[in-house]
Order: C-alpha cells, then sequence, then structure tokens
C-alpha cells in the first residue's frame, strides 16, 4: 500500500537497490509530472499568474515578484527531478530552492491579506477543509479551481492559494527529509558507479 497522508496520496521514493540495473548506473527519473508536489506547484503558479493580473495594480513590483517566485516552485521541482538521475546533491539543493521559493509566495499572500485588513482561514475552518477536499481529487488541476479564482473576490482566492501552499510545502518537506535518508543510506552518483564498475568487473560479459 502507498503512504496516504491528510491531503491525499504521496508516490513513494523507489530505493537505489531496486531501480538499478544490472549494468547501470543512472537510475529511472525525471517523472515530475507524477510528484503531488508538483502538481500542487503548477496549480500555485497558475493561480499566482491571474491572481497578481487581476488585482494587483499594474506597475508594482509584487506582480513580478510573486509570479517568479510562484515559477521557482514549479520549475525547480522539476528541475530536481531531473538533475536526480546523476546528482542527489543537486536534487536535495533544487527541491529545497522550490520549498524556499513557495514559501517567499505564502508571505506574499499573508502580507496582502494582512495589510488591508482580510481574513486568513483558519486550518480548520470549513473553507479551508473544503479546499484540501477539492485537492484530494485524482489528478487535481487549476481546472478545479478555475471558477473560484474567476468569481471570487481576492479575500477568498489568496485564502485557497494559501491552502494549497500549505499543503506543498508539507509535500516538499517531506520530499526533502526522505532524499536525506537516501543519501546517508545509499550515497550518490560515485557510489552507483563504484558499484556498476565491481559488477562489470566480477562479471565480465561473455564472449561468443
Amino acid at each position: 500500500m502507498r503512504p496516504m497522508s491528510p491531503i491525499g496520496r504521496i508516490r513513494p521514493l523507489i530505493p537505489f537497490s531496486y531501480m538499478a540495473t544490472k549494468e547501470g548506473f543512472i537510475p529511472p527519473h525525471g517523472n515530475y509530472r507524477e510528484l503531488i508536489s508538483y502538481q500542487k506547484a503548477e496549480i500555485i503558479f497558475d493561480i499566482t499568474y491571474r491572481f497578481c493580473n487581476r488585482f494587483l495594480k499594474k506597475g508594482d513590483r509584487t506582480i513580478d515578484q510573486m509570479i517568479q517566485a510562484a515559477r521557482s516552485g514549479k520549475q525547480n521541482i522539476a528541475e530536481g527531478c531531473q538533475a536526480s538521475g546523476t546528482s542527489k546533491e543537486m536534487e536535495i539543493k533544487l527541491i529545497n530552492v522550490a520549498r524556499a521559493s513557495l514559501e517567499e509566495v505564502l508571505i506574499d499572500y499573508e502580507d496582502y491579506l494582512r495589510v488591508r485588513n482580510l481574513l486568513k482561514w483558519d486550518k480548520n475552518s470549513k473553507e479551508a477543509l473544503f479546499v484540501r477536499k477539492l485537492s484530494r481529487q485524482p489528478s487535481v488541476t487549476f481546472e478545479n479551481f478555475r471558477e473560484f479564482c474567476e468569481t471570487r473576490p481576492p479575500e477568498v482566492i489568496a485564502n485557497i492559494a494559501i491552502c494549497l501552499i500549505n499543503q506543498a510545502n508539507y509535500l516538499l518537506d517531506r520530499q526533502i527529509a526522505q532524499l536525506e535518508r537516501d543519501f546517508i543510506n545509499e550515497g550518490g552518483i560515485r557510489e552507483r558507479m563504484t558499484q556498476a564498475r565491481l559488477r562489470h568487473r566480477n562479471n565480465p560479459p561473455q564472449q561468443s
């Protein structure tokens, strides 16, 4: 059974002993679109892009800052997963950059609510619980939230974004912790290269 979380299934990270081929040392990698953390980050970017262009004044530097931070969250998850085949260190670094970028966007949304004396939802409010329930749907995308983002006031949309960012950050925290454990237990590319070379030496290919 796959591990469950309050916000849906988390794809388990497959240990190297399972992923490694008999001769090779680069494990399967790059399947970032299957990660729930990436799916959430993509929705956050889509919401943030529309929120900034709809509710912030043209020329406000916050527009570019929020959009770029949201983009960084999404892109660094993708880049980290793509780099994981040859650099576990780079993967950990980029996933942590994604986490930091989403934290920046979270603060911007919280600032937007606070300076305008707008309500930030309690995490156990019926509204926040509804967003969490909606985000549990399989293969959730921005389309699940489009109606709300196009018809609701900024206070509601900012709170939806905050809920989704908290979910993504929770997933990224778990992902980083798992990557740390994997590196401690299995090492990185150098260890895999050494193991592959030793296997090749101990079991040379048979000549016909």
